[in-house]
Order: structure tokens, then C-alpha cells, then sequence
């Protein structure tokens, strides 16, 4: 499947980037006020098909761009998961120079494997940690 990755609050509207939070068991109740907020504090990153406008993923990154950066929200619509889109934006965030050499962190309950692939290590249950590569 051919797609585009955009960068930048401003590329989506809360209301898109709550559609697709809606279809997840930990921000399907989020308010839009709360989702624009946390999407002005954050450096956000979305995936549409080629020769669509369609926003089908999403991912927010917390960063001080010095030592770590936090993956929050990341979300593949469910029409489109297993397509490999979700590998293609984390792909796409973990080699943005602004984090190289930070280390990671994301919490999740049941996606281990897909980011066990980019390196991160479950440390406490839900909580991953990938370590900076030396």
C-alpha cells in the first residue's frame, strides 16, 4: 500500500485524530478539547493513503530532545491495520535525527511485539523502554 507520512499538529484536525483515538481502549472516551491540547504539546506525526486525505494513523511523540522521548497515541485505523502501516510510522518517527540517541518509552497492554521489533524491552509490565544505540 502506497502512502505518505505528514508531520505537524497542523496537518490534522482533533476531530480527524479522535475518530481514529475513538477505536482504542485507552483514549476512546478523550474529550476533542483534551486530544487538541495534547496535540499542540507534542510533536505529531500522521500516515494517509497515496491519493487520499483520509488521516488512517496517527502518533504523538513527548520529547526534551535531549536524553528521552515518550510514543503516546499511536493508532492505525482498523480498516487498515495489518498492512504494514503502523511498522511504516514507526519506522518513519525512530529515524527522525531529533531523537537519535534518546531513549524511548511507550506504555502499552498488548502491541509488545510490533515495538519489540524497533527495540524496546518491556521493563514493568505494560511500560517499554528502548535504550539509546551506542
Amino acid at each position: 500500500m502506497k502512502y505518505k507520512i505528514l508531520e505537524g499538529a497542523e496537518q490534522f484536525s482533533a476531530e480527524e485524530v479522535a475518530g481514529l483515538l475513538r477505536t482504542t481502549y485507552w483514549a476512546d472516551k478523550r474529550p476533542v478539547e483534551q486530544i487538541e491540547k495534547s496535540m499542540r504539546h507534542s510533536a505529531c506525526y500522521g500516515i494517509v493513503p497515496e491519493g487520499s486525505d483520509r488521516l488512517v494513523g496517527f502518533a504523538r511523540v513527548i520529547s526534551d530532545l535531549a536524553t528521552m522521548f515518550y510514543l503516546s497515541d499511536v493508532v492505525i485505523d482498523p480498516e487498515y491495520r495489518h498492512r504494514g502501516l503502523g511498522t511504516a510510522l514507526l519506522t518513519y518517527i525512530e529515524t527522525r535525527p531529533e531523537y537519535a540517541g534518546l531513549r524511548g518509552f511507550l506504555i502499552t497492554r498488548d502491541a509488545q511485539g510490533l515495538y519489540e521489533k524497533f527495540g524496546y524491552q518491556i521493563v514493568n509490565g505494560r511500560v517499554m523502554v528502548r535504550d539509546p544505540k551506542e
